[in-house]
């Protein structure tokens, strides 16, 4: 994910999947290895919200030989410094340039370091001089159990992916029919509990946003 993603006549966006803020290592690692199988998954973002040290450890060791055994890119939200302890591919910051900076310092210049940008232009360019692997904007639309502030709309995605060389993922409310309006406009495709909360399971859900985003590349090309 450190390289833009190669534009094709259709640039056809990647999965990228963040982990619900609460789960159980264990069962959550069978169900993501069945969600890996699923689709064309680059990266999975492991967030455990309130979670000790120690419990970050013991998801990491459940996940890490998942993803890696699948050519998945693993990194953590925030936490940098375990992330190099224990050799994950990178890290996730929402705000923080002492924090990219530093992180950049602990992973070294191959590892990802991602930023969430809100719906701001300018904090994703800000984020790019700093050296970022890549920029989220979102939500790209309202969820029902949260408050947000402005959506990150289509015309951020297709400005930024026409102007800047730096991958970009949209994410938070996705859905496929997003995902699908979103292909060949954004790098990435980011989802979360529309995988982990379906009611036909996550490998399914996987699925579904694949097909979306096969779909869409497939009517641009006969356009």
């Amino acid at each position: 994910m450190s390289e833009k993603a190669s534009l094709s006549e259709t640039p056809r966006p990647r999965l990228y999947l963040n982990t619900p803020f609460l789960f159980e290592p264990a069962p959550f690692a069978e169900a993501l290895a069945r969600a890996l199988e699923a689709g064309d998954v680059a990266c999975v973002r492991l967030r455990l919200r309130g979670a000790s040290e120690d419990e970050l450890r013991y998801a990491v060791e459940a996940l890490k030989p998942v993803c890696h055994e699948r050519d998945v890119a693993l990194i953590l939200a925030d936490a940098f410094r375990l992330a190099a302890e224990m050799g994950l591919d990178g890290v996730h910051f929402e705000e923080g340039k002492n924090a990219q900076i530093e992180a950049r310092a602990a992973l070294g210049p191959e590892a990802i370091i991602g930023v969430g940008c809100g719906a701001s232009r300018d904090r994703g360019l800000t984020a790019g001089e700093r050296g970022a692997s890549y920029v989220a904007f979102g939500p790209v639309a309202q969820e029902e159990s949260l408050r947000v502030g402005d959506l990150a709309e289509p015309d951020l995605f297709a400005w930024w992916q026409t102007m800047i060389e730096l991958p970009v993922v949209a994410e938070g409310g996705m859905t496929p029919a997003l995902a699908a309006e979103l292909t060949g406009k954004a790098d990435f495709i980011a989802a979360c509990r529309s995988v982990w909360d379906a009611p036909e399971g996550p490998a399914a859900a996987v699925a579904a946003y694949q097909a979306a985003i096969d779909e869409a590349a497939a009517a641009d090309e006969l356009s």
